[in-house]
């Protein structure tokens, strides 16, 4: 089924009926665009469009608990630990018959597409990764890191409580725009732009979703037992050899690494990109075109990687 009016379509996959936009020629080269917390498909509308121009398919959904994304089941656990958004993007190509894409993200979309492509690189011609490697376990996230920088994680703790669970769920808009507003100081968003996205932060299942993924992290809350061997294998930091662009922008109020401390993630053709002007957490919104060159640019790479064969793989350029 479809909502024509927004330009929005839905398909069952896995456990889901997934919402997502699909702009571009219908067998165009396909890309998939993953978003963040909290944001949803829209921060692609911009990116998406200029890629369709360019002959790509591009394919947008929003993650579970965001928009018109449901579980079929009722019964359906809502989970949100790091292995499900990349066995649901799985499903999701497999639902539309894409056999393979250039993968790109940003937040947890950023994460997603590092576990896709770490651990089905055959599936993904190569990835756009903002912010860089995000793969995480709890044993690591079991660590202290020093005090300032566990001040920018404050919201994590505040989830980690039944109070907080509370505020979130009263408090969905405001702690939007408190988010988008320290993640992106500079991000002069209108109120039009921050409504059409808090609309995905009604889904009935939005909250459960966001306060287990964050205290999944802190070993809080447990995952299911099927993602446990998944689990166990990214908890190993695993390489991906996919060719890869990362992207930062100058202003990203939200935490990130810096990109020395995962170059080694990524062991085939890559390049780091340093956005200026002002870029926030929400690179892809906040520059679409960059973010857009990124993408066909990352194909390029994978086109080049194939025609070398294997043994030649290159960095092309690193920057930051």
């Amino acid at each position: 089924m479809s909502d024509a009016a927004e330009g929005l379509a839905h398909v069952e996959a896995g456990e889901l009926d997934i919402e997502f936009t699909d702009v571009g020629p219908r067998y165009g080269a396909a890309v998939l665009l993953l978003h963040g917390w909290p944001y949803d498909l829209h921060s692609f509308d911009d990116a998406g469009a200029l890629l369709a121009a360019r002959g790509y398919r591009v394919l947008a959904p929003n993650l579970r608990g965001y928009g018109g994304t449901r579980f079929l089941s009722s019964d359906a656990v809502r989970n949100g630990e790091q292995a499900v958004f990349a066995t649901d993007a799985l499903a999701f190509l497999d639902a539309l018959g894409v056999g393979d894409a250039v993968v790109a993200g940003f937040d947890w979309g950023a994460r997603t597409a590092n576990v896709l492509t770490a651990l089905w690189p055959r599936r993904f011609r190569g990835q756009v990764s903002v912010s860089g490697y995000l793969i995480g376990s709890q044993a690591v996230n079991a660590e202290p890191l020093p005090p300032a920088a566990e001040l920018s994680w404050w919201y994590q703790f505040y989830f980690a409580t039944e109070r907080g669970r509370l505020g979130y769920d009263r408090n969905r808009d405001e702690f939007a725009r408190l988010i988008w507003r320290t993640a992106s100081p500079e991000w002069d968003f209108d109120d039009d732009t921050f409504e059409r996205t808090a609309a995905s932060f009604a889904n009935p299942d939005h909250v459960e979703i966001v306060i287990h993924n964050y205290r999944w992290r802190l070993g809080l809350a447990d995952g299911v037992p099927a993602l446990a061997e998944l689990e166990g294998r990214l908890a190993a930091r695993p390489a991906t050899a996919v060719p890869t662009i990362t992207m930062e922008g100058d202003a990203n109020g939200a935490p990130h690494p810096p990109a020395a401390a995962y170059r080694d993630r990524f062991t085939g053709p890559y390049e780091h990109r340093e956005v200026g002007g002002g870029i926030g957490h929400n690179l892809p919104q906040e520059a679409p075109r960059a973010f857009a060159d990124a993408v066909v640019d990352v194909d390029r790479l994978a086109e080049q990687n194939m025609r070398s064969g294997p043994g030649s793989l290159q960095e092309v350029r690193h920057r930051g």
